[in-house]
C-alpha cells in the first residue's frame, strides 16, 4: 500500500531503525507488558518527534506526526497508543510555551524532554467515557509554594516507563469555586505509586495501569491554570491539545487497520473493486486526519476549528472500524485460524471506539453546533 510505504519512510526518516527492530520482534511480544517497545522508541529518538527544532526536538509537522504514528501502529499498536500519550502531552506544553502566559520554564522542560529523551505520560481523561479530555482526575489544595495533590488516574498509559506526568487537577478557590491547572512532575516525586489496574490482553504493552498520587506536592512553577470562555468553551491551550490527541489516537487504529489491509492486498485474492473498496476506505480515514493536521499546522485553535476535528475523528473512526472488519473479511476464515495477529489487529482496532469523547457524549454538543451554537463539552 503506497501511503503505507511513505508512512514507514517518513518514520525511518525521523526514528530511524525502530521500524526495523520491532519488525524483528513477534506482534504477540510487542503488545505483551514488559515489552521493549518503548525503549526502543526512546533508543530511536521517539520522545523529540513533536517538539520544535526551536526547543532542540525533530520538528516533525502534524501530517509528519500522522504518518510515523500510522507507521508504528501497523507495526506495535501498543507503542503507538502508548507514544501518542507522550506526544500529546508535549504538544500541549509547546502550545503553552508559544503563549503569552509562558513562563520560560516550558522551554526548559521541551528541551529535557527532546535533549535527554524524556517519556512523558498523561494523566488526563482520556479513558473516562463522557468526560472532557482535560477534565481533572485528581484534586489539591492550596499550601506555601504549591498544591498537595491526591487522586488517581487510570488507566494511565506508559505507567510503568515514564520519567514525567502530565495532569489536570482541581483546586478549591476561596470564592467557592474551583481552578483546573496541569501540572508537570517527575515520576519519581514522592507519593507517586503505580499499581495493575489493565486486565484485558488488547494493548497490554501500553502500560496501562493505575498511577496514584498521594500526599505528593507540585511546586507552584510546576502548574499552569487553564481557562474557559464566556460560553463554557476551552481555551486555546486545552483545544489545540484536544486536538493533537484526537488525531494522533486515530492515527494509531489508521495503522492497526492497515496493517490488516496491507495483509489483504498481498493476499493476491481480492478483485479490483474489492481492492479499490477497502483503499478508498482506508485513505478516507487518512485524508480526515489530515484535515485536522492542516488546521494545527495553520494554527486554528479556536472553537470550529475543535468542531471540524471532532467531526473528522468521528468519521475516521468509522471508517477504521468497518474497513478492517472488511479486510478480515476478505482475508477469509482460514487467515483468521492461522494467523493469531489478524484476530488481534481486528480486536485492537475496535478500541477507536473507547477513546473521549464517545459519540453519545457529544451528540447534543454536535446537534446544537450544527444550528449554530457553540461547541461545548461538559
Amino acid at each position: 500500500m503506497r501511503t503505507l510505504i511513505e508512512a514507514r519512510e517518513v518514520c525511518e526518516t525521523y526514528l530511524p531503525g525502530l521500524l526495523a527492530k520491532l519488525a524483528d520482534i513477534p506482534l504477540a511480544d510487542l503488545e505483551k507488558p514488559g515489552n521493549n517497545g518503548l525503549e526502543l522508541f526512546r533508543a530511536s529518538g521517539g520522545p523529540a518527534l513533536v517538539i520544535p527544532k526551536d526547543y532542540s526536538g525533530s520538528g516533525a509537522t502534524p501530517k509528519e506526526a500522522i504518518q510515523v504514528t500510522r507507521a508504528i501502529g501497523a507495526a506495535a499498536p501498543s507503542l503507538a497508543v502508548a507514544s501518542t500519550m507522550h506526544h500529546f502531552s508535549v504538544a500541549t506544553i509547546f502550545t503553552l510555551a508559544s503563549s503569552l502566559s509562558s513562563s520560560g520554564l516550558e522551554w526548559a522542560l521541551l528541551e529535557g524532554i527532546a535533549t535527554q529523551n524524556l517519556l512523558v505520560s498523561s494523566g488526563f481523561a482520556e479513558g473516562n467515557p463522557g468526560q472532557g479530555i482535560l477534565s481533572p482526575t485528581v484534586g489539591g489544595v492550596r499550601k506555601d509554594g504549591g498544591v498537595l495533590v491526591n487522586g488517581s488516574k487510570r488507566p494511565c498509559s506508559m505507567s510503568r516507563s515514564m520519567d514525567l506526568l502530565s495532569a489536570s487537577l482541581s483546586v478549591p478557590k476561596e470564592d467557592g469555586g474551583s481552578e483546573t491547572l496541569l501540572m508537570l512532575l517527575p515520576a519519581e516525586t514522592p507519593g507517586v505509586s503505580v499499581h495493575p489496574f489493565w486486565r484485558s490482553n488488547v494493548l497490554a504493552g501500553a502500560e496501562s495501569d493505575e498511577v496514584r498520587l498521594t500526599d505528593v506536592f507540585v511546586d507552584d512553577m510546576l502548574l499552569v491554570p487553564t481557562e474557559a470562555g464566556e460560553q463554557g468553551e476551552l481555551d486555546e491551550l486545552q483545544t489545540v491539545g484536544f486536538m493533537w490527541f484526537e488525531m494522533l489516537i486515530t492515527s494509531c487504529y489508521l495503522g492497526m487497520a492497515s496493517a490488516l489491509v496491507e495483509r489483504a492486498f498481498a493476499s493476491k485474492k481480492l478483485g479490483p473493486q474489492l481492492v479499490a473498496d477497502l483503499g478508498v476506505r482506508i485513505e478516507t480515514a487518512a485524508q480526515l486526519l489530515e484535515g485536522i493536521a492542516a488546521q494545527l499546522t495553520s494554527r486554528q485553535g479556536d472553537n470550529a476549528a475543535l468542531t471540524k476535528a471532532m467531526i473528522a475523528r468521528y468519521g475516521a473512526q468509522e471508517a477504521i472500524v468497518e474497513v478492517a472488519g472488511r479486510a478480515v473479511e476478505a482475508l477469509g476464515g482460514m487467515a483468521f485460524i492461522g494467523s493469531p495477529d489478524v484476530a488481534y489487529l481486528l480486536a485492537a482496532c475496535q478500541c477507536a471506539n473507547f477513546h473521549p469523547p464517545s459519540r453519545s457524549s457529544t451528540s447534543g454538543a454536535l446537534a446544537a453546533n450544527f444550528a449554530g451554537d457553540v461547541l461545548r463539552f461538559e
